[in-house]
Protein backbone atom coordinates (compact mmCIF):
# COMPACT_ATOMS: atom_id res chain seq x y z
CA UNK A 1 0.00 0.00 0.00
CA UNK A 2 1.25 3.47 -0.93
CA UNK A 3 2.05 6.33 1.41
CA UNK A 4 -0.93 8.21 -0.09
CA UNK A 5 -3.24 5.42 1.12
CA UNK A 6 -1.93 5.67 4.69
CA UNK A 7 -2.21 9.48 4.69
CA UNK A 8 -5.85 9.26 3.61
CA UNK A 9 -6.52 6.47 6.12
CA UNK A 10 -4.93 8.48 8.96
CA UNK A 11 -7.05 11.53 8.13
CA UNK A 12 -10.21 9.39 7.98
CA UNK A 13 -9.56 7.68 11.32
CA UNK A 14 -8.63 10.94 13.06
CA UNK A 15 -11.65 12.79 11.68
CA UNK A 16 -14.16 10.04 12.51
CA UNK A 17 -12.60 9.53 15.95
CA UNK A 18 -13.10 13.20 16.78
CA UNK A 19 -16.67 13.15 15.51
CA UNK A 20 -17.63 9.95 17.31
CA UNK A 21 -16.08 11.30 20.52
CA UNK A 22 -18.03 14.58 20.42
CA UNK A 23 -21.23 12.76 19.42
CA UNK A 24 -21.05 10.37 22.37
CA UNK A 25 -19.94 13.25 24.60
CA UNK A 26 -23.25 14.95 23.79
CA UNK A 27 -25.16 11.93 25.11
CA UNK A 28 -22.87 11.78 28.16
CA UNK A 29 -23.22 15.46 29.08
CA UNK A 30 -27.02 15.44 29.07
CA UNK A 31 -27.12 12.11 30.90
CA UNK A 32 -24.95 13.47 33.70
CA UNK A 33 -26.90 16.76 33.69
CA UNK A 34 -30.04 14.80 34.57
CA UNK A 35 -28.15 12.59 37.08
CA UNK A 36 -28.22 9.45 34.95
CA UNK A 37 -25.30 7.06 35.36
CA UNK A 38 -23.09 6.34 32.37
CA UNK A 39 -21.63 2.85 32.73
CA UNK A 40 -19.03 3.08 29.94
CA UNK A 41 -17.64 5.65 27.51
CA UNK A 42 -15.42 4.16 24.81
CA UNK A 43 -13.63 5.48 21.77
CA UNK A 44 -13.46 2.56 19.30
CA UNK A 45 -15.08 -0.77 20.03
CA UNK A 46 -13.63 -3.05 22.69
CA UNK A 47 -14.86 -6.46 21.56
CA UNK A 48 -13.40 -9.05 23.99
CA UNK A 49 -10.79 -6.61 25.37
CA UNK A 50 -9.73 -2.95 25.48
CA UNK A 51 -6.36 -1.30 24.83
CA UNK A 52 -6.69 0.87 27.91
CA UNK A 53 -9.43 1.71 30.38
CA UNK A 54 -9.60 3.87 33.48
CA UNK A 55 -12.10 4.55 36.24
CA UNK A 56 -12.27 6.83 39.26
CA UNK A 57 -12.67 4.75 42.43
CA UNK A 58 -12.86 6.36 45.86
CA UNK A 59 -11.51 9.61 44.45
CA UNK A 60 -8.48 8.04 42.70
CA UNK A 61 -8.03 7.07 39.06
CA UNK A 62 -7.16 3.46 38.28
CA UNK A 63 -5.86 2.29 34.90
CA UNK A 64 -5.75 -1.11 33.18
CA UNK A 65 -3.97 -1.92 29.91
CA UNK A 66 -4.96 -4.69 27.48
CA UNK A 67 -7.67 -5.80 29.85
CA UNK A 68 -10.34 -8.41 29.07
CA UNK A 69 -13.94 -7.28 29.29
CA UNK A 70 -15.71 -8.25 32.50
CA UNK A 71 -19.10 -9.92 32.29
CA UNK A 72 -22.05 -8.27 33.96
CA UNK A 73 -22.56 -9.28 37.57
CA UNK A 74 -25.95 -11.05 37.37
CA UNK A 75 -28.14 -13.37 39.37
CA UNK A 76 -31.23 -15.41 38.39
CA UNK A 77 -34.62 -13.81 38.99
CA UNK A 78 -36.62 -16.02 41.39
CA UNK A 79 -40.34 -16.37 41.95
CA UNK A 80 -42.06 -16.44 45.37
CA UNK A 81 -41.11 -20.10 45.82
CA UNK A 82 -37.45 -19.47 45.04
CA UNK A 83 -37.58 -21.03 41.57
CA UNK A 84 -35.88 -19.36 38.57
CA UNK A 85 -38.28 -17.35 36.41
CA UNK A 86 -38.40 -18.03 32.68
CA UNK A 87 -39.30 -15.73 29.81
CA UNK A 88 -41.75 -16.54 27.00
CA UNK A 89 -39.01 -18.39 25.16
CA UNK A 90 -38.38 -20.64 28.15
CA UNK A 91 -35.06 -18.97 28.90
CA UNK A 92 -33.95 -18.18 32.44
CA UNK A 93 -34.26 -14.50 33.41
CA UNK A 94 -31.30 -12.74 35.00
CA UNK A 95 -31.12 -9.40 36.81
CA UNK A 96 -28.27 -7.33 38.19
CA UNK A 97 -26.82 -8.78 41.38
CA UNK A 98 -25.61 -6.94 44.47
CA UNK A 99 -22.05 -5.72 44.13
CA UNK A 100 -21.26 -5.83 47.84
CA UNK A 101 -19.75 -9.34 47.74
CA UNK A 102 -17.38 -8.43 44.90
CA UNK A 103 -13.68 -8.03 45.84
CA UNK A 104 -12.13 -4.57 46.18
CA UNK A 105 -10.12 -4.84 42.94
CA UNK A 106 -13.24 -5.56 40.87
CA UNK A 107 -14.37 -2.40 39.08
CA UNK A 108 -17.94 -3.71 38.91
CA UNK A 109 -18.15 -2.99 42.64
CA UNK A 110 -18.33 0.75 41.81
CA UNK A 111 -21.09 1.21 39.19
CA UNK A 112 -21.68 4.82 40.20
CA UNK A 113 -18.65 6.04 38.22
CA UNK A 114 -18.01 5.80 34.48
CA UNK A 115 -15.51 3.40 32.96
CA UNK A 116 -13.59 5.28 30.25
CA UNK A 117 -11.59 3.42 27.62
CA UNK A 118 -10.14 2.99 24.16
CA UNK A 119 -10.98 -0.13 22.21
CA UNK A 120 -8.91 -1.79 19.50
CA UNK A 121 -11.44 -1.77 16.64
CA UNK A 122 -11.38 1.75 15.10
CA UNK A 123 -14.92 1.76 13.70
CA UNK A 124 -16.65 4.15 16.07
CA UNK A 125 -17.34 4.22 19.78
CA UNK A 126 -20.19 4.17 22.28
CA UNK A 127 -21.63 5.63 25.46
CA UNK A 128 -23.47 3.02 27.57
CA UNK A 129 -26.13 4.82 29.58
CA UNK A 130 -27.57 3.01 32.59
CA UNK A 131 -31.14 1.82 32.13
CA UNK A 132 -31.32 2.59 28.42
CA UNK A 133 -32.86 -0.20 26.36
CA UNK A 134 -30.92 0.23 23.14
CA UNK A 135 -29.39 -1.91 20.42
CA UNK A 136 -27.37 -3.80 23.05
CA UNK A 137 -30.68 -5.15 24.40
CA UNK A 138 -29.52 -5.40 28.01
CA UNK A 139 -32.00 -8.05 29.24
CA UNK A 140 -30.89 -7.67 32.86
CA UNK A 141 -31.96 -4.04 32.70
CA UNK A 142 -35.27 -4.88 31.04
CA UNK A 143 -36.11 -7.48 33.70
CA UNK A 144 -35.43 -5.29 36.76
CA UNK A 145 -37.31 -2.39 38.31
CA UNK A 146 -36.23 1.12 37.16
CA UNK A 147 -33.85 2.92 39.53
CA UNK A 148 -33.73 6.69 40.10
CA UNK A 149 -30.33 6.94 38.44
CA UNK A 150 -31.41 5.11 35.27
CA UNK A 151 -32.35 6.60 31.92
CA UNK A 152 -35.72 4.81 31.81
CA UNK A 153 -36.73 6.33 35.17
CA UNK A 154 -36.44 9.89 33.87
CA UNK A 155 -39.33 11.89 32.35
CA UNK A 156 -39.68 11.80 28.56
CA UNK A 157 -38.47 15.37 28.02
CA UNK A 158 -35.17 14.63 29.80
CA UNK A 159 -34.71 11.42 27.81
CA UNK A 160 -35.34 13.42 24.63
CA UNK A 161 -32.42 15.75 25.46
CA UNK A 162 -30.17 12.79 26.28
CA UNK A 163 -30.98 11.12 22.94
CA UNK A 164 -30.56 14.27 20.82
CA UNK A 165 -27.39 15.35 22.66
CA UNK A 166 -25.13 13.59 20.15
CA UNK A 167 -26.75 15.23 17.13
CA UNK A 168 -26.64 18.64 18.82
CA UNK A 169 -22.94 18.23 19.60
CA UNK A 170 -22.15 17.27 16.00
CA UNK A 171 -24.00 20.32 14.73
CA UNK A 172 -22.26 22.60 17.24
CA UNK A 173 -18.91 21.02 16.29
CA UNK A 174 -19.51 21.86 12.62
CA UNK A 175 -20.33 25.47 13.53
CA UNK A 176 -17.18 25.79 15.67
CA UNK A 177 -14.92 24.24 13.00
CA UNK A 178 -16.35 26.37 10.17
CA UNK A 179 -16.10 29.50 12.33
CA UNK A 180 -12.47 28.86 13.26
CA UNK A 181 -11.60 28.07 9.63
CA UNK A 182 -13.06 31.41 8.53
CA UNK A 183 -11.19 33.14 11.36
CA UNK A 184 -7.88 31.45 10.47
CA UNK A 185 -7.99 31.38 6.67
CA UNK A 186 -10.83 33.65 5.64
CA UNK A 187 -12.85 32.86 2.55
CA UNK A 188 -11.65 33.21 -1.05
CA UNK A 189 -14.08 32.86 -3.93
CA UNK A 190 -13.79 33.33 -7.68
CA UNK A 191 -16.79 35.08 -9.27
CA UNK A 192 -17.69 33.24 -12.47
CA UNK A 193 -17.52 36.45 -14.48
CA UNK A 194 -13.82 36.72 -13.57
CA UNK A 195 -12.98 33.26 -15.00
CA UNK A 196 -11.87 34.86 -18.27
CA UNK A 197 -11.11 31.54 -19.99
CA UNK A 198 -14.47 30.04 -19.03
CA UNK A 199 -14.92 26.54 -17.60
CA UNK A 200 -14.22 22.93 -18.48
CA UNK A 201 -17.19 20.59 -18.06
CA UNK A 202 -17.60 16.90 -17.28
CA UNK A 203 -18.43 14.51 -20.12
CA UNK A 204 -22.09 14.27 -19.10
CA UNK A 205 -22.41 18.05 -19.38
CA UNK A 206 -20.65 18.02 -22.77
CA UNK A 207 -23.05 15.30 -23.95
CA UNK A 208 -25.98 17.53 -23.00
CA UNK A 209 -24.95 20.67 -24.85
CA UNK A 210 -22.18 22.35 -22.88
CA UNK A 211 -18.86 23.24 -24.51
CA UNK A 212 -15.55 23.80 -22.75
CA UNK A 213 -15.04 27.52 -22.38
CA UNK A 214 -18.72 28.30 -21.69
CA UNK A 215 -19.57 30.78 -18.94
CA UNK A 216 -22.91 30.23 -17.20
CA UNK A 217 -25.00 33.37 -16.72
CA UNK A 218 -28.25 32.13 -15.20
CA UNK A 219 -30.24 28.98 -14.39
CA UNK A 220 -34.03 29.07 -14.81
CA UNK A 221 -33.80 32.84 -14.99
CA UNK A 222 -31.85 33.21 -11.73
CA UNK A 223 -28.44 34.88 -12.09
CA UNK A 224 -25.57 32.76 -10.72
CA UNK A 225 -22.34 34.29 -9.50
CA UNK A 226 -20.36 31.32 -8.15
CA UNK A 227 -19.80 27.66 -9.08
CA UNK A 228 -21.55 26.38 -5.94
CA UNK A 229 -24.75 28.17 -7.00
CA UNK A 230 -24.66 26.42 -10.38
CA UNK A 231 -24.12 23.00 -8.80
CA UNK A 232 -26.95 23.55 -6.32
CA UNK A 233 -29.47 24.68 -8.93
CA UNK A 234 -28.62 22.17 -11.68
CA UNK A 235 -27.71 19.02 -9.76
CA UNK A 236 -29.38 19.40 -6.38
CA UNK A 237 -32.55 21.24 -7.37
CA UNK A 238 -32.86 19.74 -10.87
CA UNK A 239 -33.32 23.04 -12.74
CA UNK A 240 -32.90 22.70 -16.49
CA UNK A 241 -32.77 26.01 -18.41
CA UNK A 242 -29.18 27.24 -18.55
CA UNK A 243 -28.25 30.54 -20.18
CA UNK A 244 -24.55 30.75 -20.97
CA UNK A 245 -22.08 32.95 -22.81
CA UNK A 246 -20.30 31.20 -25.69
CA UNK A 247 -18.11 32.70 -28.41
CA UNK A 248 -19.26 36.29 -27.77
CA UNK A 249 -22.98 35.51 -27.72
CA UNK A 250 -25.56 34.18 -25.27
CA UNK A 251 -26.88 30.65 -25.78
CA UNK A 252 -29.70 28.77 -24.02
CA UNK A 253 -29.46 25.02 -23.43
CA UNK A 254 -32.12 22.83 -21.81
CA UNK A 255 -30.88 19.95 -19.67
CA UNK A 256 -32.84 16.73 -19.06
CA UNK A 257 -34.59 16.35 -15.71
CA UNK A 258 -32.38 13.38 -14.84
CA UNK A 259 -29.12 15.26 -15.45
CA UNK A 260 -27.95 14.67 -11.87
CA UNK A 261 -28.65 10.94 -12.17
CA UNK A 262 -26.69 10.84 -15.43
CA UNK A 263 -23.67 12.31 -13.64
CA UNK A 264 -23.98 9.74 -10.85
CA UNK A 265 -24.25 6.89 -13.37
CA UNK A 266 -21.07 8.14 -15.05
CA UNK A 267 -19.40 8.35 -11.61
CA UNK A 268 -18.55 12.00 -12.19
CA UNK A 269 -18.17 14.07 -9.04
CA UNK A 270 -17.40 17.49 -10.53
CA UNK A 271 -19.67 19.37 -12.91
CA UNK A 272 -17.25 22.10 -13.88
CA UNK A 273 -13.73 23.40 -13.31
CA UNK A 274 -12.27 26.78 -14.10
CA UNK A 275 -10.02 26.86 -17.18
CA UNK A 276 -6.51 27.86 -16.10
CA UNK A 277 -3.85 29.77 -18.02
CA UNK A 278 -0.58 27.88 -18.64
CA UNK A 279 1.99 30.12 -16.96
CA UNK A 280 5.45 28.65 -16.37
CA UNK A 281 6.97 28.71 -12.90
CA UNK A 282 10.22 26.89 -13.72
CA UNK A 283 11.85 24.94 -16.57
CA UNK A 284 13.36 21.53 -15.80
CA UNK A 285 16.39 20.85 -17.97
CA UNK A 286 14.96 21.05 -21.49
CA UNK A 287 16.64 22.77 -24.43
CA UNK A 288 14.28 25.70 -24.91
CA UNK A 289 14.08 29.45 -24.63
CA UNK A 290 11.02 29.13 -22.33
CA UNK A 291 11.49 30.64 -18.88
CA UNK A 292 9.63 31.47 -15.69
CA UNK A 293 6.70 33.82 -16.23
CA UNK A 294 6.05 32.84 -19.86
CA UNK A 295 2.38 32.24 -20.67
CA UNK A 296 1.78 29.56 -23.33
CA UNK A 297 -0.98 30.61 -25.76
CA UNK A 298 -0.63 28.32 -28.78
CA UNK A 299 0.52 24.99 -30.20
CA UNK A 300 1.68 24.40 -33.80
CA UNK A 301 0.17 27.67 -34.95
CA UNK A 302 -3.22 27.05 -33.31
CA UNK A 303 -4.41 29.42 -30.59
CA UNK A 304 -4.70 27.47 -27.34
CA UNK A 305 -4.33 29.22 -23.98
CA UNK A 306 -6.08 26.84 -21.58
CA UNK A 307 -3.90 24.49 -19.53
CA UNK A 308 -6.36 21.62 -19.95
CA UNK A 309 -6.50 22.02 -23.76
CA UNK A 310 -2.71 22.18 -24.05
CA UNK A 311 -2.14 19.11 -21.83
CA UNK A 312 -4.66 17.12 -23.91
CA UNK A 313 -3.09 18.27 -27.18
CA UNK A 314 0.43 17.36 -26.01
CA UNK A 315 -0.65 13.70 -25.80
CA UNK A 316 -0.83 13.58 -29.59
CA UNK A 317 2.83 14.58 -29.97
CA UNK A 318 4.77 12.20 -27.70
CA UNK A 319 8.51 12.18 -28.59
CA UNK A 320 7.84 14.84 -31.23
CA UNK A 321 8.85 18.46 -31.72
CA UNK A 322 6.08 21.03 -31.42
CA UNK A 323 5.93 24.76 -31.99
CA UNK A 324 5.08 26.56 -28.76
CA UNK A 325 3.66 30.08 -28.89
CA UNK A 326 4.02 32.10 -25.70
CA UNK A 327 3.74 35.61 -24.35
CA UNK A 328 6.61 37.26 -22.49
CA UNK A 329 6.35 40.85 -21.25
CA UNK A 330 3.52 41.50 -23.70
CA UNK A 331 5.44 40.13 -26.73
CA UNK A 332 4.33 37.03 -28.67
CA UNK A 333 7.25 34.61 -29.20
CA UNK A 334 7.67 31.09 -30.61
CA UNK A 335 9.98 28.15 -29.90
CA UNK A 336 10.32 24.57 -31.10
CA UNK A 337 10.35 22.08 -28.21
CA UNK A 338 10.72 18.28 -28.07
CA UNK A 339 8.06 16.64 -25.89
CA UNK A 340 9.09 13.58 -23.87
CA UNK A 341 7.72 10.03 -24.21
CA UNK A 342 4.76 10.92 -21.94
CA UNK A 343 3.84 14.02 -23.91
CA UNK A 344 5.19 16.31 -21.23
CA UNK A 345 6.76 19.71 -21.86
CA UNK A 346 9.17 19.57 -18.92
CA UNK A 347 8.02 22.65 -17.03
CA UNK A 348 6.31 23.35 -13.73
CA UNK A 349 3.17 25.46 -13.80
CA UNK A 350 2.62 28.47 -11.56
CA UNK A 351 -0.35 28.60 -9.23
CA UNK A 352 -2.92 29.91 -11.72
CA UNK A 353 -5.25 31.41 -9.09
CA UNK A 354 -2.96 34.43 -8.76
CA UNK A 355 -4.03 35.45 -12.27
CA UNK A 356 -7.73 35.60 -11.39
CA UNK A 357 -9.48 38.42 -9.59
CA UNK A 358 -10.91 36.66 -6.55
CA UNK A 359 -12.92 37.93 -3.60
CA UNK A 360 -11.04 37.44 -0.33
CA UNK A 361 -13.00 37.99 2.88
CA UNK A 362 -11.24 38.09 6.25
CA UNK A 363 -13.15 37.52 9.49
CA UNK A 364 -12.53 38.73 13.01
CA UNK A 365 -13.18 36.28 15.83
CA UNK A 366 -16.71 37.52 16.57
CA UNK A 367 -17.53 37.94 12.87
CA UNK A 368 -16.50 34.36 12.18
CA UNK A 369 -19.11 32.85 14.52
CA UNK A 370 -22.30 33.98 12.68
CA UNK A 371 -20.50 33.39 9.37
CA UNK A 372 -19.70 29.84 10.52
CA UNK A 373 -23.36 29.35 11.44
CA UNK A 374 -24.46 30.51 7.98
CA UNK A 375 -21.93 28.26 6.25
CA UNK A 376 -23.08 25.34 8.39
CA UNK A 377 -26.75 25.90 7.49
CA UNK A 378 -25.94 26.33 3.77
CA UNK A 379 -23.83 23.17 3.68
CA UNK A 380 -26.46 21.11 5.49
CA UNK A 381 -29.18 22.46 3.20
CA UNK A 382 -27.21 21.46 0.12
CA UNK A 383 -26.60 17.98 1.52
CA UNK A 384 -30.29 17.48 2.30
CA UNK A 385 -31.19 18.51 -1.27
CA UNK A 386 -28.59 16.10 -2.62
CA UNK A 387 -30.02 13.31 -0.45
CA UNK A 388 -32.98 12.88 -2.82
CA UNK A 389 -30.61 11.43 -5.43
CA UNK A 390 -29.84 8.50 -3.08
CA UNK A 391 -33.29 7.09 -3.82
CA UNK A 392 -32.61 6.83 -7.57
CA UNK A 393 -31.02 3.79 -9.20
CA UNK A 394 -27.86 5.75 -10.04
CA UNK A 395 -27.78 7.27 -6.55
CA UNK A 396 -27.95 3.85 -4.89
CA UNK A 397 -25.02 2.63 -6.98
CA UNK A 398 -23.02 5.72 -6.04
CA UNK A 399 -23.33 5.06 -2.29
CA UNK A 400 -19.96 4.42 -0.69
CA UNK A 401 -18.57 3.19 2.61
CA UNK A 402 -15.34 3.88 4.45
CA UNK A 403 -13.21 3.74 1.29
CA UNK A 404 -15.38 6.33 -0.46
CA UNK A 405 -15.25 8.63 2.57
CA UNK A 406 -11.48 8.16 2.85
CA UNK A 407 -11.04 9.19 -0.79
CA UNK A 408 -12.63 12.54 0.00
CA UNK A 409 -9.43 13.43 1.86
CA UNK A 410 -6.33 14.54 -0.12
CA UNK A 411 -3.32 12.27 -0.58
CA UNK A 412 -1.11 14.91 1.08
CA UNK A 413 -1.87 16.22 4.56
CA UNK A 414 -3.60 19.59 4.41
CA UNK A 415 -5.07 20.96 7.64
CA UNK A 416 -7.48 23.33 5.91
CA UNK A 417 -8.98 20.53 3.82
CA UNK A 418 -8.94 18.17 6.83
CA UNK A 419 -10.97 20.54 9.00
CA UNK A 420 -13.33 21.38 6.15
CA UNK A 421 -14.00 17.66 5.58
CA UNK A 422 -14.37 17.08 9.34
CA UNK A 423 -17.01 19.81 9.61
CA UNK A 424 -18.83 18.38 6.57
CA UNK A 425 -18.75 14.82 7.98
CA UNK A 426 -19.99 16.16 11.32
CA UNK A 427 -23.07 17.53 9.57
CA UNK A 428 -23.60 14.25 7.71
CA UNK A 429 -23.30 12.31 10.99
CA UNK A 430 -25.86 14.63 12.63
CA UNK A 431 -28.29 14.36 9.71
CA UNK A 432 -28.00 10.60 9.31
CA UNK A 433 -28.40 10.01 13.05
CA UNK A 434 -31.60 12.05 13.27
CA UNK A 435 -33.33 9.98 10.56
CA UNK A 436 -36.37 8.19 12.08
CA UNK A 437 -34.85 4.71 11.88
CA UNK A 438 -34.79 2.43 14.95
CA UNK A 439 -31.25 2.06 16.39
CA UNK A 440 -30.38 5.59 15.20
CA UNK A 441 -31.03 8.55 17.50
CA UNK A 442 -33.93 9.64 15.29
CA UNK A 443 -35.68 6.33 15.92
CA UNK A 444 -35.56 6.88 19.69
CA UNK A 445 -36.80 10.45 19.18
CA UNK A 446 -39.79 9.03 17.30
CA UNK A 447 -40.58 6.66 20.19
CA UNK A 448 -40.25 9.47 22.73
CA UNK A 449 -42.51 11.81 20.75
CA UNK A 450 -45.10 9.01 20.65
CA UNK A 451 -44.78 8.67 24.42
CA UNK A 452 -45.10 12.43 24.99
CA UNK A 453 -48.20 12.66 22.77
CA UNK A 454 -49.99 9.48 23.95
CA UNK A 455 -48.53 9.44 27.48
CA UNK A 456 -47.85 5.74 27.00
CA UNK A 457 -44.48 4.07 26.48
CA UNK A 458 -44.07 1.66 23.58
CA UNK A 459 -44.07 -1.91 24.86
CA UNK A 460 -40.77 -3.68 25.46
CA UNK A 461 -41.74 -6.25 22.85
CA UNK A 462 -42.36 -3.51 20.29
CA UNK A 463 -39.03 -1.88 21.15
CA UNK A 464 -37.22 -5.20 20.80
CA UNK A 465 -38.72 -5.91 17.36
CA UNK A 466 -38.22 -2.32 16.15
CA UNK A 467 -34.57 -2.27 17.23
CA UNK A 468 -33.90 -5.61 15.57
CA UNK A 469 -35.43 -4.34 12.33
CA UNK A 470 -33.42 -1.13 12.58
CA UNK A 471 -30.21 -3.05 13.21
CA UNK A 472 -30.90 -5.26 10.18
CA UNK A 473 -31.52 -2.22 7.96
CA UNK A 474 -28.39 -0.47 9.21
CA UNK A 475 -26.17 -3.53 8.69
CA UNK A 476 -27.68 -4.06 5.22
CA UNK A 477 -26.91 -0.45 4.32
CA UNK A 478 -23.32 -0.75 5.60
CA UNK A 479 -22.77 -3.97 3.65
CA UNK A 480 -24.29 -2.45 0.49
CA UNK A 481 -22.27 0.80 0.71
CA UNK A 482 -18.96 -0.92 1.46
CA UNK A 483 -19.77 -3.55 -1.17
CA UNK A 484 -19.98 -0.74 -3.72
CA UNK A 485 -16.47 0.29 -2.64
CA UNK A 486 -15.16 -3.23 -3.30
CA UNK A 487 -16.83 -3.35 -6.71
CA UNK A 488 -15.21 -0.04 -7.68
CA UNK A 489 -11.78 -1.34 -6.66
CA UNK A 490 -12.04 -4.32 -9.01
CA UNK A 491 -13.63 -2.45 -11.91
Amino acid sequence: MTIEFWIKAAQLVLSLSLLVFVHELGHFMFARLFKVRVDKFYLFFNWKFSLVKFKKIKGKWQVKFFSKNEEEHLQPLLDEDGNPKLNKKGEQIFVSASTEELPEGDWRKYPETTEWGIGWLPLGGYCKIAGMVDESMDMATMNSEPQDWEYRAKPAWQRLFIITGGVLMNFVTAIIVYSMMLFAWGKEELPMKNAYLGYDYCQTALNNGFKNGDKIISVDGEVVNFEKEVVEKIILEGKCNVLLHRENKDTLIVLPENFGEQMLSAEEIQLMAVRMPFVIDSVQGINTMLQSGDSIVGLNGQSMSSYSDLIEAFQSYKNEKVLISFVRSGELLHDSVLLDKNGKLGVIMKNPMVYFETIQREYGFFEAIPAGWNLCVETLGSYVKQFRLVFTKAGAKSLGGFAAIGNLFPSMWNWQIFWNMTAFLSLILAFMNILPIPVLDGGYVLFLLYEIITRKKPSERFMEVALNIGMFLLLALLIFANGNDVIRIFK
